[in-house]
């Protein structure tokens, strides 16, 4: 583990703060999964030839609708003001030199230690934001 100084962390403002609307914020759950342990919460689209779930009758549950989508201006936005960009070295941080205010970059899991150093330090050089620059370092110990 590497020693890093966090107050030089670069800290850009997103050039547009958008508030997110979120239309629907509670899951809709799969058909019978509280009456079956071995089918999962997760949704699955039902495909019965006769199934009174797919055919929408009443009282059997919410469905999955596009109407439930995000808005565009705010799909896949971060609570930050941000889009995520996933970085694995410093030449694919280069890429967001232009758009700094735009997109900022979360290093992946699989980086080391020590790229991630060589990544943060370009990151600052740049005005990049790293999500998750504190990640994989701690202080020195004596």
């Amino acid at each position: 583990f590497v020693e890093i100084d966090y107050r030089k962390m670069a800290n850009p403002t997103p050039l547009v703060k958008r508030k997110i609307v979120k239309k629907r914020t509670n899951k809709i759950k799969r058909y019978q999964s509280d009456r079956f342990m071995r089918v999962s919460e997760s949704w699955r689209r039902p495909f019965g030839i006769d199934g009174r779930f797919r055919r929408r009758f009443k009282g059997t549950g919410m469905q999955v609708k596009i109407g439930y989508g995000s808005s565009k201006k705010t799909r896949n936005l971060l609570p930050n003001g941000f889009y995520k960009f996933s970085v694995s070295n410093v030449d694919e941080l280069e890429l967001l030199l232009m758009h700094n205010r735009t997109y900022c970059a979360e290093i992946r899991s699989n980086v080391s230690a020590r790229k991630r150093k060589d990544i943060l330090d370009r990151a600052e050089q740049l005005n990049i934001r790293v999500i998750n620059g504190k990640a994989k370092f701690r202080a020195e110990e004596n």
